[in-house]
This record gives structure tokens, C-alpha cells and sequence, in this order.
């Protein structure tokens, strides 16, 4: 009995303990009041998406089936559209008048209601014209205007038939009119009039082409470019043009910047650091065409006579759409110090303030016959933040809490298995 009592003590103990030592409670984090992220997928239902090339399915097929597995994995805070083309009038044998007006919303941009979407995306037969430059149009009036961006997925297997408008001229009025919409397209034929195409609309907002041959490959893409939207819709990004040399580049205050840089290209840019002040910068580089294998993207942070201070790199030999890395700098001269800092470098017009010139690299090779104009997109997000404090020493910080609850717990239970040992071997001895 004794021993019993001293068991349910132990326990208790036990419980008291970690209730003691417990971790503190977490601290609500403030919501922010932000739209959500928008995107509108615009397919092509016209009479060519009959043909049977992809994987030997007829494209339409398996644009359909890319669909339905993309609007499944949908994140539950976007908004999704679906418009289509060319998808009632007959070509040939209805006027062209009539089919080059032919482009509907078959799911508006919204929370989107799974069974419906794939219902009316089933019941799609490819029929008629190619009005790409009048549906660009439409789309973008389905999304809306805001301060965040909005994206168009375009997957098409032809060139424009309608024109007037030129979805090209359509795609440089949108970009023109500031609403932050950048449109995607995909490419369901390796026609190399269709690429000019493709490749001409997305240049004119931003955004990128694929060249589809495989099933497969549009839904990984069309599920990136959807995911991309929920990502980065939040900021929209800024226009920039980074120099070839530290001495005039542009200068950056936090924020979120679009660029675009050629192969084997150093793009410079340059962003004030105080004393106690850290820099923190990632750049994204979307690959929107073929490459050679064995490729990278460098970020450095070096002073402006082009002493390094810190790198971030990200490679790949095979097949991806995007490479990503990051730095941190801090500056460590105390707040208000006059000293020159490592960034404020003489006879450069470095001033106290400093001035960290950041370097974005690549290592990219082009095949034979890929373009290498424009270059590729790139995101560039900058941040100055206040210096974190470095540590002393080598140590375990909040972890020793846990590390002293851990043992007494080990040692209180290894107590009470003892005193259970020791009470059964008694009883047995006894019987």
C-alpha cells in the first residue's frame, strides 16, 4: 500500500511538473484584410483541339482531364475562372463574324464549386474559331481591378484566326493599363508561328510560355502557375531594370521587383544598410524555355567596390521551372555609428549609411534555336530589418526548459518502475 501511495505521488509529480514547465501559450497571429488571389484558366475549345497528338489522346482530352485534377488540388483561398473559346460555333460553316465573337465564362472567378466546374468542363466538344486576342479581353474584365495581381492561364493549340484584335496588341493594352495582370500561356503544339505567339503575349505582362507535349506536364504546370497566383498576389511587383555594373544601379527600398535577365547576364542593383540594420533578399528566376542541363542562379550581397559579402546559390541537371535563393547581411556597427561600414566603400560615393550592392547570376546555356531574347522573368523580394542580436556562445536558449523537464520526467518514471519492480518481486517472494 505504501508503495502504491508512493507511486500515484510520484506521478502527480510528475504532471506538476510539466504543467509548470510547459511551453508558453502561442500568440494569436493579426489577420490582415487582403483580397484573395484571383486566376482565370482561358482554353482554346476550337476545331484543331480535335486532333490526336498528345500521349494519343485528342488535345482537348486531355486538357480536360488537366482540369479537373488541377480545380481538385485547388487552394481553398483562391479564386478561380474558367473561360472558354471557340466552343459553339461550327468552323467551317458558321460565318466568322459569328464564331470570331465566340468566348464564354463557364465558371465565374470565385470560391469555385467543384462538381460544377468539372461538369461543364466535361461537356466541352471542340468546334470552332480561335478569337484568343477577344478572349484575352474578356478574362481580364472577369478579374477584375485591385492592387494585387491577377493571373490568365492560356492553353491554346493555334494561332489567333480572328484578328482584329491581335491578342498580342491585347496582351501590351492590358499591360498598359496597370492592372497588374500577368498572363501564362501554354502551348499544346510545338508550331513555331504558335510559340511566336505564346511567347509574345506573356512577354508583353510578365508572365511565361511552356510548350506542352505531354499530359502530364500541363497539369504539374497549370497546378504551379495556379499556386503561383495564391503565392505571390499579395505584393504586386515592381518593374525594374537592374544595371551591369554596381556604380548606376538602380536603388531598391523593401519591397517585391520584376526583372528579367539573359543568359550568362550579372544584373546589379543597390539597397541602402544602416548601422544595425539587416538586409534580407531572395530571387526567384522562372526558366520559361528549353535550357542545357547543369544550370544555377547566384545572389550576392558585395560592397560597391566588389568585395563579397555573402552568397546564396541553387542549382539543378534536370527538368524544373523555377530556381530560388536567398541571403542574409547584417550591418554590425552600432545604431548611430559614423564609422564607414564594409558596404561604404572609398572613392565610391559610399556613404556612413552604406549601401550593400546586390548581384543576381545565372549559369544557363540555350540548345540550339531556343531564343535567348527577352530574358527570363525573374522576382526579386528585398527587405531591411533590424539587425538580429547575435549570441554569446554555442547554447541550448529556450531548449534548456525542455531539457530539465525531459530529465526529471525520465527520472521520476524510472523511480516508479523501480518501486513497481521492486513491489512485484516482493509479492512473489511472498506467495
Amino acid at each position: 500500500m505504501i508503495i502504491r501511495r508512493r507511486s500515484a505521488a510520484g506521478l502527480l509529480c510528475m504532471l506538476a511538473a510539466l504543467a509548470m514547465f510547459g511551453a508558453p501559450p502561442a500568440r494569436a497571429a493579426k489577420a490582415t484584410a487582403t483580397e484573395p488571389p484571383k486566376v482565370e484558366l482561358v482554353l482554346d475549345v476550337s476545331g484543331s483541339m480535335r486532333a490526336r497528338d498528345i500521349d494519343g489522346r485528342s488535345r482537348i482530352s486531355v486538357a480536360q482531364q488537366s482540369f479537373d485534377e488541377v480545380v481538385d488540388a485547388l487552394p481553398g483561398e483562391t479564386q478561380l475562372g474558367i473561360r472558354v473559346l471557340g466552343s459553339r460555333y461550327r468552323f467551317p460553316g458558321s460565318p466568322q463574324s459569328v464564331g470570331c465573337r465566340d468566348t464564354q465564362q463557364i465558371s465565374p472567378v470565385a470560391q469555385v464549386n467543384k462538381v460544377e466546374a468539372k461538369a461543364a468542363i466535361a461537356t466541352l466538344r471542340p468546334t470552332g474559331w480561335t478569337p484568343i486576342g477577344l478572349a484575352l479581353r474578356a478574362a481580364a474584365k472577369d478579374l477584375g481591378t485591385g492592387e494585387t495581381t491577377r493571373r490568365i492561364v492560356l492553353i491554346t493549340d493555334g494561332e489567333d484566326t480572328c484578328a482584329p484584335p491581335d491578342p498580342c496588341d491585347v496582351a501590351r493594352e492590358l499591360a498598359a493599363q496597370g492592372t497588374h495582370l500577368v498572363i501564362d500561356t501554354l502551348g499544346l503544339t510545338l508550331d513555331d508561328k504558335v510559340r511566336r505567339q505564346l511567347t509574345c503575349i506573356a512577354d508583353a505582362t510578365g508572365g511565361t510560355y511552356t510548350a506542352v507535349q505531354h499530359q502530364q506536364q500541363l497539369t504539374s504546370r497549370l497546378n504551379q502557375l495556379v499556386h503561383r497566383a495564391g503565392s505571390t498576389y499579395q505584393r504586386t511587383p515592381q518593374q525594374v531594370a537592374g544595371a551591369t555594373q554596381c556604380t548606376n544601379a538602380p536603388v531598391l527600398s523593401p519591397g517585391v521587383y520584376t526583372d528579367r535577365e539573359r543568359i550568362s547576364e550579372h544584373r546589379y542593383y543597390r539597397v541602402p544598410v544602416g548601422p544595425g540594420q539587416e538586409l534580407r533578399a531572395s530571387v526567384s528566376v522562372a526558366l520559361d524555355r528549353r535550357l542545357n542541363p547543369d544550370y544555377g542562379v547566384l545572389l550576392r550581397a558585395t560592397s560597391q567596390d566588389g568585395q563579397e559579402l555573402v552568397r546564396g546559390t541553387d542549382a539543378s541537371s534536370g527538368r524544373t521551372d523555377v530556381l530560388s535563393t536567398g541571403l542574409r547581411w547584417s550591418d554590425q556597427r552600432p545604431t548611430g555609428s559614423s564609422e564607414p561600414s564594409a558596404s561604404a566603400s572609398a572613392g565610391t560615393g559610399g556613404s556612413a549609411a552604406g549601401t550593400v550592392c546586390l548581384v543576381v547570376s545565372n549559369s544557363f546555356a540555350a540548345p540550339p534555336g531556343v531564343r535567348t531574347t527577352p530574358g527570363m522573368p525573374l522576382e526579386l523580394t528585398v527587405d531591411v530589418v533590424p539587425s538580429s542580436p547575435t549570441p554569446n556562445g554555442p547554447d541550448l536558449g529556450r531548449g534548456w526548459l525542455l531539457l530539465v523537464v525531459l530529465t526529471a520526467a525520465g527520472l521520476v518514471a524510472g523511480l516508479i518502475v523501480g518501486w513497481l519492480a521492486r513491489w512485484r518481486i516482493a509479492i512473489w517472494k511472498e506467495n
